[in-house]
Protein backbone atom coordinates (compact mmCIF):
# COMPACT_ATOMS: atom_id res chain seq x y z
CA UNK A 1 0.00 0.00 0.00
CA UNK A 2 1.47 3.51 -0.76
CA UNK A 3 1.39 6.24 1.74
CA UNK A 4 -1.42 8.06 -0.52
CA UNK A 5 -3.17 5.26 0.22
CA UNK A 6 -3.11 4.56 3.49
CA UNK A 7 -3.25 7.94 4.01
CA UNK A 8 -6.94 8.22 2.13
CA UNK A 9 -8.23 5.39 4.12
CA UNK A 10 -6.98 7.29 7.20
CA UNK A 11 -9.31 9.94 6.06
CA UNK A 12 -12.21 7.60 5.24
CA UNK A 13 -12.00 5.99 8.99
CA UNK A 14 -11.44 8.50 10.70
CA UNK A 15 -15.13 10.37 8.82
CA UNK A 16 -16.74 7.04 9.59
CA UNK A 17 -15.30 7.07 13.01
CA UNK A 18 -16.77 10.79 13.71
CA UNK A 19 -19.88 10.09 12.16
CA UNK A 20 -20.95 6.85 13.94
CA UNK A 21 -19.49 8.34 17.04
CA UNK A 22 -22.44 11.13 16.64
CA UNK A 23 -24.69 7.73 17.96
CA UNK A 24 -23.03 7.30 20.58
CA UNK A 25 -23.31 10.57 21.87
CA UNK A 26 -27.18 10.42 21.08
CA UNK A 27 -27.68 7.23 22.96
CA UNK A 28 -25.52 8.36 26.07
CA UNK A 29 -27.51 11.69 25.96
CA UNK A 30 -30.78 10.08 26.26
CA UNK A 31 -30.13 7.10 28.55
CA UNK A 32 -29.08 10.08 31.11
CA UNK A 33 -31.96 12.14 30.27
CA UNK A 34 -33.88 8.63 30.58
CA UNK A 35 -35.98 10.49 26.83
CA UNK A 36 -35.07 10.39 23.50
CA UNK A 37 -32.97 13.52 22.68
CA UNK A 38 -30.72 14.06 19.84
CA UNK A 39 -28.26 17.16 21.46
CA UNK A 40 -26.02 19.95 19.66
CA UNK A 41 -23.16 17.36 19.24
CA UNK A 42 -24.88 15.34 17.53
CA UNK A 43 -25.09 17.78 14.26
CA UNK A 44 -21.31 18.51 14.72
CA UNK A 45 -20.47 15.02 14.45
CA UNK A 46 -22.75 14.73 11.27
CA UNK A 47 -21.01 17.60 9.77
CA UNK A 48 -17.63 16.74 10.83
CA UNK A 49 -18.01 13.21 9.57
CA UNK A 50 -19.81 14.14 6.62
CA UNK A 51 -16.87 16.74 5.70
CA UNK A 52 -14.22 13.94 6.05
CA UNK A 53 -16.02 11.58 4.09
CA UNK A 54 -17.47 13.81 1.52
CA UNK A 55 -13.52 14.28 0.53
CA UNK A 56 -12.85 10.68 0.88
CA UNK A 57 -15.37 10.05 -1.72
CA UNK A 58 -14.57 12.76 -3.99
CA UNK A 59 -11.01 10.91 -3.74
CA UNK A 60 -12.18 7.85 -4.54
CA UNK A 61 -14.78 9.69 -7.72
CA UNK A 62 -17.72 7.81 -5.84
CA UNK A 63 -20.69 9.79 -7.52
CA UNK A 64 -23.26 8.14 -5.53
CA UNK A 65 -20.99 8.65 -2.13
CA UNK A 66 -20.60 12.40 -3.05
CA UNK A 67 -23.73 12.68 -3.76
CA UNK A 68 -25.23 11.23 -0.39
CA UNK A 69 -22.62 13.45 1.74
CA UNK A 70 -22.77 16.41 0.42
CA UNK A 71 -26.84 16.50 0.74
CA UNK A 72 -26.28 15.44 4.05
CA UNK A 73 -24.44 18.05 5.43
CA UNK A 74 -27.17 20.71 3.98
CA UNK A 75 -29.52 19.30 6.08
CA UNK A 76 -27.20 18.56 9.46
CA UNK A 77 -26.66 22.46 8.66
CA UNK A 78 -29.87 23.01 8.56
CA UNK A 79 -30.67 21.40 11.83
CA UNK A 80 -28.21 23.09 13.40
CA UNK A 81 -29.46 26.48 12.47
CA UNK A 82 -32.52 25.31 13.93
CA UNK A 83 -31.32 24.67 17.00
CA UNK A 84 -29.57 28.26 17.22
CA UNK A 85 -32.77 30.07 16.44
CA UNK A 86 -35.04 27.98 18.71
CA UNK A 87 -33.20 26.17 21.36
CA UNK A 88 -35.20 24.16 23.92
CA UNK A 89 -36.13 25.63 26.96
CA UNK A 90 -34.79 22.44 28.72
CA UNK A 91 -31.29 22.57 27.27
CA UNK A 92 -28.47 24.79 26.96
CA UNK A 93 -28.29 27.00 23.66
CA UNK A 94 -25.53 26.04 21.11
Amino acid sequence: MTDETTMWLAIGLAGQSLFSLRFVVQWISSERQRRSVVPVAFWYLSIAGSVTLLAYALHRRDVVFTLGQATGIAIYARNLALVRAFPAADEPSA
